[in-house]
């Protein structure tokens, strides 16, 4: 919108600088036409007139050529006032369009900044809402680790009344629920909402058509096990986080505690339909994100697919503003990277998927086409690309058939 303002604010300069220019031409236009020299120039002549009317000793030869040398000068004085005349009647109709454009340039540059301001108080008001949306689902949490909490705490006092000194199991069972609270919250208010990251998601879901259950790995809220049960495919979650578990359970969603490797060792070979993981493969050291794809090969059916989507590195943005916000991220992966993983475990076809494309931070090119911009564009092009590229990418992957091999 800043950039429509400031274009629109440019046509109406324009304009109005074009206005004042005409103004300053048809001033001049009509200094001359009421110039004083070509009042006397009249009055001389039609003096000139007069006494060739009165004088009685001048041959009837000469007065007629007096009289028509003095005509022919009256006419040249009104043709030059004729031609003065129409040359600013044109400016003036000029001056009306140039008028009439400026006063629709204002008019425009008026309903932008009308509806600027509008548009500011709604998303002032948009933010204010989701903020408190936010707060709301960060209480609710709260609340609910509560509960929790005041349950442990009986259990250890019952174990204090009976002089019984308490166990790092008693006590580890209350300061787990608080750090993962403490996630759940922090992914809560950084994560984006559930409707949009569920809009993000869906365009995921023709790779998950094979009958075969789904697993999300890292499942966290569960928007896309709720995609997956909108669309009648069986899915199961799994995420370490227990608040995440009890956030998905109270959706109705088959979601269960536990590590997600050993969530697929446990899982009979060639038999998911596909396998799904969101923002979770940052998080995993290295040996494990290997052992995490090869154990995920044996156990695709054929014809599956797998979706691992993370943080793009390639993109400074992305490094700076979602990266290193999160303390849990243990390294970036460049995804030329997880391609080579992909393939070398055996999937087949690998296509990396860019999202949330930061199409309002990049950098404007320069108008003009000449030599100079030309050259400055690429380099701004450069830079966007280096940047603000998108902040997202996924690697997408095939178990092919023994058949397509």
């Amino acid at each position: 919108m800043r950039r429509t303002l400031e274009k629109l604010a440019q046509q109406r300069k324009e304009k109005q600088d074009a206005l004042i220019t005409e103004l300053e031409e048809i001033k001049k236009k009509g200094a001359e036409f009421s110039s004083p020299d070509n009042a006397l120039r009249l009055q001389h002549l039609l003096s000139r007139l007069k006494e060739l009317a009165s004088s009685a000793d001048i041959s009837q030869d000469k007065y007629r050529q007096q009289v028509f040398h003095t005509l022919k000068e009256f006419q040249k004085i009104l043709d030059r006032h004729i031609e003065q005349t129409q040359d600013l009647f044109l400016s003036l109709a000029g001056l009306v369009e140039t008028a009439t454009a400026l006063m629709d340039a204002k008019d425009k540059e008026w309903d932008a900044l009308g509806s600027n301001h509008v548009g500011m108080i709604f998303k002032s008001m948009e933010w204010r809402v989701e903020k408190l949306a936010v707060t709301y689902e960060d209480a609710n949490l709260l609340m609910k680790k509560f509960l929790r909490l005041e349950e442990q705490m009986d259990r250890l006092l019952g174990v204090l009344e009976q002089k019984h000194l308490p166990t790092q199991k008693h006590v580890r069972k209350i300061l787990e629920p608080l750090k993962d609270w403490q996630y759940a919250a922090f992914e809560n208010r950084h994560r984006g909402s559930e409707e949009e990251i569920k809009k993000q998601q869906s365009r995921f879901l023709p790779y998950f058509q094979l009958k075969g259950r789904v697993l999300d790995l890292g499942c966290g809220r569960g928007e896309f096990l709720e995609l997956l049960r909108e669309q009648g495919i069986e899915a199961v979650g799994f995420d370490l986080n227990e608040q995440m578990v009890e956030i998905c359970l109270d959706k109705g969603l088959d979601c269960r505690k536990g590590d997600i490797l050993a969530a697929l060792a446990d899982t009979e070979d060639n038999t998911l339909g596909g396998i799904y993981s969101a923002q979770v493969i940052e998080h995993l050291p290295p040996p494990y994100l290997k052992k995490l794809i090869a154990t995920a090969f044996s156990k695709i059916q054929p014809g599956g697919h797998i979706v691992l989507e993370t943080i793009n590195p390639a993109s400074v943005f992305a490094l700076v503003q979602i990266y290193f916000l999160d303390l849990t991220h243990q390294r970036p992966i460049h995804p030329q990277t997880l391609k080579f993983l992909l393939e070398s475990s055996g999937f087949e076809n690998i296509a990396i998927q860019y999202s949330a494309p930061l199409e309002e931070e990049q950098l404007q090119a320069l108008p003009g086409a000449d030599e100079t911009a030309a050259v400055l564009n690429r380099n701004i092009d450069a830079l966007n690309k280096l940047l603000y590229s998108p902040p997202n990418y996924a690697a997408i992957g095939i178990k092919k058939q023994l058949a397509d091999k």
